[in-house]
């Protein structure tokens, strides 16, 4: 009787464990070894033992012109790709809320980039951008317009490369925001029509300001992805050329794996990690905040 009274006692921590030992296997455990490894000089070699640099890492990131140039890249390509993305994506949400023919049908389309493998998707626009017979410069030339190099060209390779994150990402800012369209209450929008509301007035003054806290949540979602972006830009462009589209991720990648330089890409991780969390931490808040004053 005794075991069976202690099973039932501690049947929570019993059923949990499992998730909270795979959580600090797989999550903690590499977050607080890439930390260690930060204070490390380390080339991954198996004669040569890490050797103990304390903040050299750090310092010396902090004074690359690399690391800053990653940094602004980083920013600048998540940055316009959210902005996007969230405008579309709440205006796809206000379309495909409504009822019409084939919506069903629509839905599914709108869907598909988003279900696609990202690196394939990469390599699919790698054909789209090609200067010489790309379908992006082909539809340029139907309308009359000159040719671009897009992700050729150093000036045009972020907004390229938001093109494609738009493209793929938007269904989701969309289903976020289907979904909080889903759950509001009817009340308001009956005492506006009696008032005499337009579309754009309901729109403006009921429906967006109840879907703010939806809205954040997709927005930080999506931001959490977006600055962690790889395989677009990695599939694409490799942060080419010129360095004009290597991000906190790509130089990172760079550090470790082509310059064996585990110490300084571990160091990077810890700021990019330091900065996605602090980042996080400020849309939860945010979030909050709109809770309360909605």
């Amino acid at each position: 009787m005794m075991p069976t009274n202690w099973f039932d006692r501690n049947l929570k921590w019993i059923y949990t464990m499992p998730a909270v030992l795979f959580v600090l296997l797989m999550m903690v455990f590499p977050i607080l070894y890439t930390v260690r490894i930060s204070f490390y000089e380390w080339s991954m070699s198996a004669t040569v033992p890490p050797k103990w640099v304390g903040l050299a890492n750090y310092s010396a990131l902090l004074s690359d012109i690399r690391f800053w140039s990653s940094v602004k890249n980083t920013f600048v390509f998540s940055i316009g790709a959210l902005l996007a993305e969230t405008v579309l994506g709440v205006a796809i949400a206000m379309l495909l809320y409504r009822d019409f023919r084939g919506k069903n049908f629509v839905k599914t389309l709108f869907l598909l980039p988003m279900v696609a493998t990202p690196v394939a998707m990469g390599l699919v626009w790698l054909l789209i951008y090609e200067p010489s017979i790309g379908l992006a410069n082909v539809l340029l030339k139907m309308f009359g317009l000159d040719p671009l190099l897009w992700i050729a060209s150093p000036k045009q390779v972020i907004a390229s490369l938001i093109v494609i994150d738009v493209w793929e990402w938007t269904p989701m800012i969309s289903l976020i925001v289907m979904a909080g369209l889903s759950t509001l209450p009817a009340e308001p929008y009956e005492a506006a029509d009696v008032d005499g509301a337009t579309g754009w007035q309901k729109f403006f003054h009921l429906t967006l300001p109840m879907l703010r806290p939806t809205i954040i949540v997709a927005v930080m979602l999506r931001l959490i992805d977006v600055l962690k972006t790889f395989d677009i830009i990695y599939s694409t462009t490799q942060g080419g050329p010129n360095m004009k589209s290597e991000t906190l991720n790509i130089y990172g990648y760079t550090l470790g794996f082509q310059y064996f330089k585990l110490g300084m890409a571990s160091s990077l991780l810890v700021i990019f990690f330091a900065l996605v969390m602090g980042l996080t931490l400020f849309m939860i808040w945010l979030r909050k905040r709109l809770e309360v004053s909605v």
